[in-house]
């Protein structure tokens, strides 16, 4: 992003020198980086998850040239944007709410003029990420994905909120839980984003076999930080990743990164037990990152901080 000529000299873009003017550093969105105070980047399978907020009321431009880098889907966290965007023959404004979303092809030349603050939760979906969403889509076929200037969308709303707090503790974060809601985002914007096309197969009742489900639930325990990945443990039992995501779910009941949630709880209590076993120790031994990320998980399960759950299965005991 650009600020525009009219602004202070504290928030232009241009870096003062005794020559022409040098345009101040951009990000990969065209965002000028010294504006943002959130700058937040993850990734998995093809997706890349950003977290960009910008502060303040000044009007800034942004400009990408067109690429073959696949779909940006912005969601924004807050009320209060708005945007000009400047197409080849005319321009169109939009506003932006909390759960309003945009979607965009990097196949096309982008240039917006951006109107106050803003908080956006992005995915750039590659085309080999698409590709591979469209492959594995039962039901109707699609053949692409519509742009958005500016609509509401509930559920990828609540899908991005979800992918903020591991944006903003990327050590905590569990990358099958990160990779789990990017394929859930892009299946949802393949379902009901996705541009029409000639009719495919309906939808099947999927569940994982007996050796499917036994090898899944190895290669979980055997990461129990998380840092296996869908994908990995799909190819694994020789599964696309959205049937092997269906079938985990429809097989136990939970999605793979509840169930390893579960896991890594159960052990943590059996573990707790140990009277004198420190809880960084029980944290490490359970996959995570720290006893403060142990504490947060434990207690929003199970209703209570796992000093005092220790405690009260002392005193019964």
């Amino acid at each position: 992003m650009r600020a525009d000529p009219s602004s202070s000299a504290a928030s232009s873009p241009f870096i003062a020198s005794f020559g022409p003017p040098v345009a101040a550093p951009q990000d990969t969105l065209g965002c000028t980086s010294g504006l943002l105070r959130n700058d937040h980047e993850l990734s998995a399978n093809g997706v890349r998850v950003y977290r960009k907020t910008v502060d303040g009321e000044q009007r800034q431009q942004v400009e990408t040239d067109a690429s073959g880098r696949g779909v940006l889907v912005g969601v924004s966290l807050r009320d209060g944007h708005r945007r000009r965007v400047l197409h080849e023959h005319h321009a169109a404004s939009h506003d932006f709410r909390k759960g309003s979303i945009y979607i965009r092809d990097f196949s096309d030349r982008y240039r917006a003029d951006l109107l106050g603050g803003f908080d956006f939760v992005l995915l750039e979906i590659s085309h080999a990420a698409l590709e591979r969403a469209f492959d594995e889509k039962t039901g109707p076929r699609v053949g692409g994905i519509e742009p958005v200037g500016s609509a509401t969308d509930d559920v990828l709303a609540h899908l991005a909120a979800a992918l903020a707090p591991a944006l903003a503790r990327p050590t905590e974060a569990s990358m099958l839980f990160v990779d789990q809601l990017c394929l859930a985002m892009t299946s949802y914007l393949v379902d009901h984003h996705g541009r029409s096309a000639p009719p495919g197969p309906p939808r099947t009742h999927r569940v994982l076999s007996r050796s499917h489900e036994a090898r899944a639930k190895e290669m979980l325990r055997s990461k129990m930080d998380g840092s296996v990945s869908v994908a990995e443990i799909a190819d694994a039992c020789n599964l696309s990743r959205s049937y092997f995501i269906h079938a985990f779910r429809e097989t136990t009941g939970q999605t793979p990164h509840q169930w390893l949630v579960a896991q890594r709880l159960e052990r943590a209590q059996a573990l707790l037990m140990d009277f004198e076993r420190p809880l960084a120790e029980v944290a490490a031994a359970c996959g995570f990152s720290d006893q403060s990320h142990f504490t947060r998980v434990f207690s929003q399960f199970t209703g209570t901080p796992p000093g005092s759950w220790r405690r009260k299965m002392r005193v019964d005991k």
